[in-house]
């Protein structure tokens, strides 16, 4: 078997909408392919010998036993990885079930698909299970130390990955309220939300949490003067930073017993408490001073230790914090009872479990001295024998819950210390005999206030009631009624997509609100472009998401993307599906018309169920959608008559359709008509179907989001099909004696677009035709025959980039499709394309048109524009008339003219052409 690619899909794709974490891999099983799992000896036991757990998989039978149920009668090796790539991620601690196995075009070889929970230990799971079924072929057995070795390091790749505890508490109450969440690339950060909206946390630091508040948490001296100064009970101490000070400070704080403690430690490092003589003080300095320069010196206050979370001014959990210990049973040693208890499977390494296994360190040993212990000592029956002297659950130790215990005047004043320090988020650590009681009568005090505190310990507390403590920060983050979303506009299909991106950005613009947006030709945020390429995957879509300024986010969203990583949303406010026609076939193992549906359907499906789908009543594969979409739908058509617009709106449904010359919105028995489509610089004077239909979808999408008719109007009107607005889509350029029009038609659904246009120019049409090198042979020669029906002559040019294909084999492809369509057709081949471009802008007869569909858009355009005649030109006159035989013909001479001739044909008539510079 040999793994040709593996895939980490990331968000809504094509195998799954709600299982957006999938791997997917493509799988060659070579010399197994048409051998089923039963007949191949000894694979049956071997596999169940290893995984004996394999058992619980139900597979298609659907009970337990199901899966090997299938292996035992027979089943092919790609699904039998599947499933085991599955379990040992399972047996590693990662919840996982999703998986999906399917042949591929090319024999024996599949598409193996499965869920992960950390993308670095899914792709080990791929390879592991590989290696696996694969030494079970060949020796009827997987070693268990092999096994073990692979448990261990998705463990370990688990592990790296984990957010932390606090951290994963943050992201699933998020989860549970809908709101978006991206793990940022720096400092451990998340960002809550998209755009505008969002917000960030670092562990419990929040975006709200002040700098000044921070540093002063952190400086545990300043920190207790200004609570002293503000009458909050503090233990009595001082700060050194010499050796020779330390006799004077135990004395100003009133002799022993003593507390000492790093100035800038943490997570208990480096703190030793109730220290009773010099040879304790003297150790405990010098632990102190290897965590930080300076040293806290403080009386030692007998009780509990406390740890009371405050969250946005109110107390929402307080938990009793007791020191990693273990307790005697007069026969093991203290050794022994270390060992049973790091058994308990709550306990792992750092913060990985509940609880933290128990370690000897100096604090340990200095506490067995203290009592005359070792760690062969035999501990007395219901003896606890501390193994440190603070109570932070990173060194072992255990929390109960006592949010519940808290005395009213207690809740008080820890809600005003968070205040006065100034922390949104605040752990305060509190020592006394009893919280239930006023600090005043105890003899409490407040030890530290903490910046960022851990949220375990009142999470999963060993004992008690847990606390949802993440609920609290994210009602302060997103109050009651806050969004935490901006509206997303997807868009997807054949051809059309990025002119309609850009046209939806520019209605969205007359609004005032700042659009990102993801195109072909690179990634906006407002009038600026921010990254160029071909932006229409994930990684684009997230930087619009990601970015704090950003009010509305349209997405352009091609096939490529979908396939490779899945969309960067889980869900969309509103989802454009504009045409599906074959292109791209035979790539990514899409072969079928049916198959690209699928995967343009991924948008529509991600519509959230308020938004609405927007969906071409025209196209059958894309009005076939409606059975899977979640939200509303609406329909846009050129054809206002057709049936499935005529009962989606008797319904009371929403549609835009083409009516008798105008762009108009359909509202059940509403006509809200928008613009005259003659009046849209798009559309050419309303002479190019396509571009109408793509106005009719960016115009519906903007009208479903709320936006009003008169903005839309006004961006109709203001959007130019020019190579400034949209380079590469029907940009039309006055070279004075001829036209120069530049577009990235390349496949025939484009191709049978143009041709509307292009069949009505009055003049002769120069086509400089070709397409990128990984189509089929059969979409060659569609283009060939395509272009003899449109072009009087033709210059079959190839892309520099030929994808895998030998120079001069494309055009041979075209050049057989023009024979086959029209044999006395003109046609040439120059395979370089500048050359090609020369020699058709060289050729061109006057009053004709050169149409170039190039590999690089923008050379194209400067080839062009380097042929602009340096005076202004006048127009060239030409004729205004309705397509009905030349009826009410009228020359005119400039846009003033042609707009007045337009405006005095009859509403029945369409214009045939108009010759001037766009």
């Amino acid at each position: 078997m040999k793994i040709l690619k593996i895939q980490t899909l990331r968000g809504p794709n094509y195998w799954s909408i709600r299982r957006q974490k999938l791997i997917v891999m493509r799988l060659d099983l070579e010399d197994l392919a048409d051998k089923p799992s039963h007949v191949i000896p000894g694979f049956y036991e071997g596999l169940t010998e290893t995984l004996p757990s394999l058992i619980e998989h139900f597979c298609s039978p659907g009970c337990r036993g199901g899966f090997l149920s299938r292996v035992k009668e027979g089943t092919m090796m790609g699904h039998i990885i599947e499933h085991v790539a599955l379990e040992i991620q399972e047996l590693a601690g990662m919840i996982v079930g999703f998986g999906r196995t399917r042949e591929t075009a090319n024999l024996g070889t599949y598409q193996v698909v499965f869920e992960y929970q950390d993308e670095q230990a899914g792709r080990y799971a791929a390879r592991a299970a590989v290696r696996l079924c694969q030494s079970v072929i060949e020796t009827g057995h997987y070693p268990k130390e092999e096994l073990e070795q692979d448990l261990q390091d998705l463990r370990m790749l688990w592990a790296e990955a984990s957010l932390g505890p606090s951290t994963e508490t943050l992201v699933k109450e998020a989860d549970a309220r809908g709101i978006p969440w991206f793990q940022l690339s720096a400092r451990a950060m998340i960002q809550f939300g998209y755009g505008v909206h969002q917000k960030r946390i670092q562990a419990t630091l929040s975006t709200g949490t002040g700098i000044l508040a921070v540093e002063l948490a952190s400086d545990k001296e300043g920190t207790k003067q200004i609570l002293r100064e503000a009458g909050v009970p503090v233990p009595r101490g001082t700060v050194i930073s010499y050796l020779d000070d330390l006799e004077g400070a135990i004395a100003d704080v009133g002799g022993y017993p003593i507390v000492i403690k790093p100035l800038d430690g943490n997570h208990g490092r480096g703190i030793t408490i109730n220290i009773t003589h010099w040879e304790q003080a003297e150790a405990a300095y010098d632990a102190a001073k290897e965590v930080s320069r300076d040293v806290i010196v403080e009386r030692f206050y007998q009780g509990r230790d406390h740890r009371v979370l405050v969250i946005n001014g109110k107390v929402v959990a307080v938990a009793e914090r007791v020191p990693a210990h273990v307790v005697g049973d007069g026969k093991a040693t203290i050794e022994q009872l270390i060992e049973q208890t790091n058994q308990d499977p709550r306990r792992g390494e750092g913060h990985e479990n509940v609880l933290t296994k128990l370690e000897v360190d100096r604090t340990t040993w200095q506490l067995l001295e203290q009592q005359g212990y070792s760690l062969e000592t035999v501990l007395p029956e219901g003896e606890t024998f501390s193994l440190r002297a603070t109570a932070n659950l990173s060194t072992g130790g255990i929390a109960v819950d006592r949010t519940d215990d808290m005395h009213p005047e207690n809740i008080w004043l820890a809600q005003r210390v968070a205040k006065i320090i100034g922390l949104d988020i605040a752990g305060i650590d509190v020592v006394t005999a009893d919280i239930s009681r006023p600090l005043s009568e105890v003899d409490g005090v407040i030890v530290e206030v903490n910046a960022a505190p851990g949220f375990r310990m009142h999470v999963s507390p060993s004992e008690g009631i847990p606390r949802n403590v993440a609920e609290p920060v994210l009602s302060m983050l997103f109050p009651s009624g806050a969004a935490s979303r901006v509206p997303i506009i997807a868009l997807t299909g054949t051809n059309g997509k990025t002119t309609t991106t850009r046209l939806v950005a520019h209605i969205f613009k007359q609004t005032g609100q700042v659009v990102g947006y993801t195109t072909t030709d690179g990634t906006y945020i407002g009038d600026y472009l921010v990254e160029p390429g071909d932006n229409t995957g994930p990684q684009s879509a997230r930087l619009i998401l990601q970015d704090p300024t950003v009010e509305v986010a349209v997405l352009e969203s091609a096939r490529g993307g979908i396939l490779r990583s899945g969309l960067a949303f889980n869900a969309c406010d509103i989802g454009v599906v504009l045409n599906v026609a074959a292109d791209h076939l035979g790539i990514g193992d899409i072969n079928t018309i049916n198959q690209m549906a699928q995967v343009k359907g991924v948008v529509a499906e991600t519509v959230m169920p308020g938004g609405y789908a927007i969906l071409n009543a025209d196209d059958p594969l894309v009005a076939a959608m409606v059975d899977r979409v979640k939200g509303q739908v609406a329909y846009f058509s050129m054809e206002p008559e057709s049936a499935l617009i005529r009962s989606h709106t008797q319904e009371g449904g929403l549609a835009a359709v083409y009516e008798n010359g105008y762009l108009s919105i359909l509202k059940g028995d509403w006509t809200l008509r928008i613009e005259q489509a003659v009046n849209v610089p798009l559309t050419l004077a309303g002479r190019a179907p396509f571009m109408i239909a793509n106005a009719l979808a960016a115009s519906l999408a903007a009208f479903a989001q709320g936006v009003h008719i008169e903005a839309i109007r006004e961006a109709l009107m203001t959007f130019q099909a020019s190579t400034e607005h949209t380079p590469g889509r029907m940009n039309l350029v006055n070279l004075g004696r001829y036209h120069a029009l530049v577009d990235y038609a390349h496949n025939a659904h484009s191709y049978e677009a143009l041709g509307g246009f292009v069949k009505n120019w009055p003049g002769e049409r120069i086509g400089v035709v070709g397409g990128p090198g990984d189509r089929r042979d059969e979409d060659f020669v569609t283009l060939g025959k395509l272009s003899a029906q449109m072009f009087d002559r033709i210059i079959i040019k190839e892309d520099e980039d030929m994808r895998g294909r030998t120079r001069g084999e494309a055009a041979q492809l075209i050049s057989q499709g023009i024979a086959q369509a029209k044999p006395e057709a003109r046609y040439e081949t120059i395979l370089d394309e500048v050359t090609a471009i020369h020699t058709a802008l060289d050729a061109a007869s006057l009053n004709g048109l050169v149409v170039i569909l190039p590999e690089s858009v923008p050379r194209a355009i400067s080839l062009i524009e380097a042929r602009r005649p340096e005076q202004p030109l006048s127009p060239t006159p030409v004729t205004v008339k309705p397509m009905a035989n030349g009826q009410s013909s009228v020359s005119v001479s400039s846009p003033a003219e042609q707009k007045q001739a337009v405006s005095e044909l009859s509403s029945d008539e369409s214009v045939e052409y108009v010759n001037f510079s766009r």
